[in-house]
């Protein structure tokens, strides 16, 4: 019943969720019907990390409307310079959304304050750990960053897994336009918060945080796996071993 409760509050609490939920959660279910698989494994309570894959523009605002619809506000680590806009800066900023420098981490400042407060008010946040959109030829997820272990492990909160396909046929890879007709399906499956119990108390380098991100990257792939049914690549793609760029558009 506690439970119940909380999550209620959260989404009835006045607050600028409630005009983004005007605004986008009846064209987001005109465009796509959600099918969520466990998603009594979402918590419903208090502060997490939720790690998803990414290979679409919208994925963002496709991950809000099932973060939305499993009854938690969903905040982003989003592109500083997003903030900057006249009025999507504005509602960034209203909603508590993170800014992040382009090429930055989870180490400068306002993140970590950000993430400090997220924390205090039991809030979660939505964490990409491939960092941009995956450049898998296959749109298997890539080799992960170390931002979403990062703040679960310094701010001792769990991360929660998560894959979604179908949301190509609603956006495709790297372009703008949404195809609204016909209506499409997104498949969603939420995976148990990872246990990440052997990293704690460690030393936050480079190769922990690596073995880390390795774990969540799996747990991300092997969900993706089930949705579409599929073997994923033995081996995770590595931009920089095909000299590709991390950002901007996917180069063969």
């Amino acid at each position: 019943m506690t439970t119940n409760r909380r999550v209620r509050s959260e989404k009835s609490k006045p607050s600028i969720f409630w005009l983004l939920a005007v605004l986008v959660v009846p064209l987001m279910n005109l465009a796509a019907r959600y099918k969520i698989t466990d998603g009594h494994k979402f918590p419903r309570e208090g502060a997490f990390v939720f790690s998803p894959n990414h290979y679409s523009e919208i994925d963002p605002i496709v991950m809000g409307m099932v973060s939305w619809k499993l009854g938690r506000l969903p905040r982003f680590l989003a592109k500083a310079s997003l903030f900057k806009l006249p009025v999507a800066g504005w509602l960034l900023k209203k909603s508590g959304q993170i800014p992040v420098q382009r090429g930055g981490s989870v180490r400068g400042s306002e993140p970590v304050k950000a993430a400090r407060l997220l924390v205090e008010r039991g809030q979660m946040v939505v964490v990409y750990p491939e960092g941009s959109l995956t450049r898998d030829p296959g749109m298997w997820p890539m080799r992960g960053k170390s931002g979403a272990v990062r703040i679960a492990l310094e701010q001792g909160i769990p991360i929660v897994p998560a894959a979604h396909w179908g949301t190509q046929q609603l956006m495709e890879r790297y372009s703008k336009k949404l195809h609204l007709f016909p209506r499409k399906t997104i498949l969603v499956k939420i995976g148990d918060p990872i246990d990440l119990a052997e990293f704690r108390g460690r030393n936050l380098d480079s190769a922990t945080l690596n073995e880390a991100t390795a774990v969540v990257m799996d747990a991300i792939t092997a969900l993706l796996e089930d949705l579409r049914n599929e073997t994923a690549p033995a081996k995770r793609w590595n931009p920089s071993e095909h000299d590709q760029k991390e950002t901007g558009r996917f180069e063969a």
